[in-house]
């Protein structure tokens, strides 16, 4: 079935499962009827639909079944909209490869760092990626004009208790098809803290209302993982997969319904191109315009010179 329509269809549902709530989930003042999120099943449907054909639905459904409950007091367009956004991506919402958390009544949906990976080596252009986290006591080097191969290296102290050793830096590599391999993406503590800081709304809400219930509280390392992995996604060539993953999570960083970027990748990427030549329109107004060079057609001009001659016979 066409992306267009899965997406008429979600409007549809979502607006039967909530008559008064819209496909943008605006949040409202009463509480979310308790028990909905079961009602999910009845777009099992759907989500066969949304679902690559590799992936089975009744392994997906089976992995949703134990995070309905934590939904329940979100917003029921929100549930839909989460859940057949990550059956679009064929990601198993079972804190392997994606979750589905709550974010102030908003179900949300969230690929892991493995999700990210795995959409990778779908495209058919990464043959494999190297990821990790660098500790204190570790054996590393980094020296990126070393030849490839001799870069980077990290040799991990196994024996040793992480819990007693203060984490240093994320890092990632792939390997692409035809032997090619790309720069190494580094992300340190610093770094991901400052990333957090600016720009997970979920972190912000979560210090502000003392919950610290957060992705980034509770499973900080696979966080800072994931920011290395999504470093490395700038560097590696993109599916359309891909390039749809990144818009739908930077939609929820934003506030945006994620099913929208979801079901028309091609659509929300060009909206995307849109708004930041739009921002950069804007950021340019200050800056003076350079005159361009113009380039001159037909014969040139002759030297003085030769015009001088001319003028003496």
């Amino acid at each position: 079935m066409g992306l267009s329509t899965l997406k008429e269809r979600v409007q549809a549902r979502a607006a039967a499962v909530a008559p008064d709530e819209d496909i943008r989930h605006d949040r409202a003042d009463e509480e979310a009827p308790g028990g909905h999120g079961h009602d999910v099943e009845r777009f099992r449907a759907d989500i066969e639909a949304a679902l690559p054909k590799h992936v089975s639905v009744d392994l997906f459904m089976a992995a949703l079944r134990p995070v309905l409950p934590n939904l329940r007091q979100c917003i029921p367009a929100s549930v839909v909209q989460s859940v057949i956004t990550c059956a679009r991506f064929g990601l198993i919402p079972d804190g392997q490869q994606a979750v589905i958390t709550a974010d102030d009544r908003i179900a949300t949906f969230l690929a892991t760092y493995h999700g990210y990976i795995e959409l990778m080596y779908r495209s058919g252009l990464v043959r494999s990626v190297v990821a990790g986290l660098v500790y204190e006591g570790d054996e590393w080097d980094y020296q990126p004009t070393a030849r490839v191969g001799e870069d980077f290296v990290h040799k991990p102290n196994l024996l040793a208790s992480k819990k007693d050793r203060p984490m240093l830096f994320a890092y990632a590599f792939a390997w692409l098809e035809g032997g090619a391999r790309s720069a190494v993406a580094i992300v340190t503590v610093e770094e991901a803290e400052e990333i957090r800081d600016e720009f997970s709304r979920a972190y912000q809400r979560a210090e502000a209302n003392g919950k610290k219930d957060s992705l980034w509280h509770t499973r900080f390392p696979d966080m800072h993982q994931k920011t290395a992995i999504r470093r490395l996604a700038k560097l590696v060539p993109k599916s359309a997969e891909l390039r749809a993953l990144i818009e739908v999570e930077r939609a929820a960083e934003e506030g945006r319904p994620q099913i929208l970027a979801a079901v028309d990748p091609e659509t929300a990427q060009l909206e995307a191109e849109a708004r930041r030549a739009a921002r950069a329109a804007e950021a340019s107004q200050d800056v003076p315009v350079s005159r361009l060079a113009v380039k001159t057609r037909g014969r040139a001009k002759p030297r003085r010179r030769n015009r001088d001659r001319n003028k003496r016979r």
